[in-house]
């Protein structure tokens, strides 16, 4: 192979899925990649950015609705040879011991038993489980069974290691000595693998292990920035560089882009997914921005530290609360509105009466549900009609998940009810009295 070559090329990327009776659901478009052999490069983004779905087409798993993927300069048309991929659940197989689930690539490429010990053997060792080999998973904590993942994609030898968000479901402190060992392994030329691609959500994650960073929006999944990180390892999260980095993909990430004008079938507002943010961290956020040291105004990163909270974990709570119009994203800061203020320093009863007005100007979806239940006599309605309103602009996965949201916070707001066993909306009997 001409080392000139790309590993990876993918030029006009878009994945989308027919929706019958509605415009298709566009996951991703026009993503632009090139992955060079002796990079580590990160796919950065917020949950549904298209992330994972890019990971699966590189590797041959998902054919893209339109676009060109090219493995090692040929023309990828099926599972790509020579791609392994760590998951963040682990996926081991709880009857078999390490060994014999790091075995398992082998055994399916044909290699034969003499040489497929000593790899497994290699393997196990190189990611630091030596003496585990006839361990079950459920004899490992959660850092050693990703340990054991890890080993059953490096035993094949790889050009490609794929890592779909490999740490997010390990302990800060386990996640921490895992990167520094698959580090320090990348940097000692001991990982039999050309070059890493991983998906992760985590920030500072992304500037401590990667060469490279694309940065992804989201609805749907693009490439907004690609960024070279220009430090060399071992890297210092405390260095103010780092520390500024960091700070400049927080900006960039809560940056406003503007919006195309978008068909009026979908201009009712019920186009955009809601994140599942609870009312109460919504109020403890607001009680914690109002109050010293920030003052109305907090940084990202530091409140993000702070708060012992990720990039996915803060940035759709404080875009929930933008949304509603409690605070605004700016730049990589949050800053409290005036109503916003008003809320956290408010009592519980009054809290209800401003979250249920922000609601209605804010969220047509609570609005609609609540204009349907003034306007029928018996003041009820089934989710259905919502739900599947909902499932024409998104996934039924994320029509769930905002459906659930907005029966949440309705009920906090008390603007309606909600009956689980008849999965149907409904008034209060003051609500129906009042009509």
């Amino acid at each position: 192979m001409n080392i000139d070559v790309p590993l990876v090329t993918v030029r006009n990327c878009r994945q989308a899925y027919h929706k019958e009776a509605s415009a298709d659901l566009i996951v991703l478009d026009n993503v632009e990649l090139t992955l060079h052999a002796g990079e580590i490069v990160g796919l950065l983004g917020r949950s549904g950015s298209g992330k994972s779905t890019l990971l699966r087409i590189v590797s041959g798993l998902l054919k893209p609705t339109s676009g060109e993927v090219k493995w090692r300069g040929e023309k990828l048309t099926g599972p790509a040879a020579g791609v392994a991929m760590v998951f963040q659940s682990f996926a081991l197989f709880p009857w078999l011991t390490v060994q014999e689930n790091v075995a398992l690539g082998l055994e399916a490429l044909g290699v034969k038993p003499a040489e497929r010990e000593e790899r497994t053997e290699d393997a196990i060792d190189l990611i630091g489980l030596g003496g585990y080999d006839t361990a079950y998973p459920k004899e490992l904590s959660g850092g050693m069974r990703q340990r054991v993942g890890l080993a059953r994609a490096l035993v094949v030898h790889p050009d490609l290691l794929l890592m779909d968000e490999p740490f997010s479901a390990l302990d800060v402190l386990t996640a921490e000595t895992l990167r520094t060992d698959l580090i320090d392994l990348w940097m000692d030329k001991k990982l039999p693998v050309k070059s890493i691609l991983m998906v992760t959500h985590n920030i500072e994650e992304a500037v401590l292990m990667c060469d490279r960073v694309l940065v992804f929006s989201s609805n749907p999944g693009r490439v907004a920035h690609e960024l070279t990180v220009p430090f060399a390892h071992p890297r210092n999260r405390f260095d103010p560089a780092f520390r500024q980095m960091v700070d400049d993909i927080y900006g960039i990430m809560t940056r406003r882009v503007a919006k195309p004008a978008v068909p009026t079938a979908v201009a009712t507002g019920f186009a955009t997914p809601l994140h599942p943010v609870g009312t109460n961290v919504m109020a403890g956020l607001l009680e914690t921005l109002s109050n010293p040291p920030y003052d109305g105004r907090a940084d990202l990163p530091a409140l993000a530290a702070a708060l012992q909270y990720e990039a996915d974990e803060l940035l759709p709570l404080g875009e929930t609360l933008s949304l509603l119009g409690f605070a605004v994203l700016e730049e990589g800061d949050l800053i409290l509105t005036d109503i916003g203020r008003k809320f956290a320093e408010a009592e519980t009863e009054d809290r209800k009466v401003i979250f249920a007005e922000q609601l209605r100007a804010h969220v047509p979806l609570v609005s609609a549900i609540r204009t349907v239940l003034d306007q029928r006599s018996n003041h009820r309605a089934a989710a259905v009609r919502f739900r599947d309103e909902l499932e024409d602009h998104m996934s039924p996965e994320y029509a769930e998940e905002t459906l659930r949201t907005v029966i949440a916070w309705g009920r906090y707001a008390e603007l309606y009810e909600y009956d689980e066993e008849a999965q149907q909306f409904g008034l209060e009997e003051e609500d129906e009295e009042e009509d």
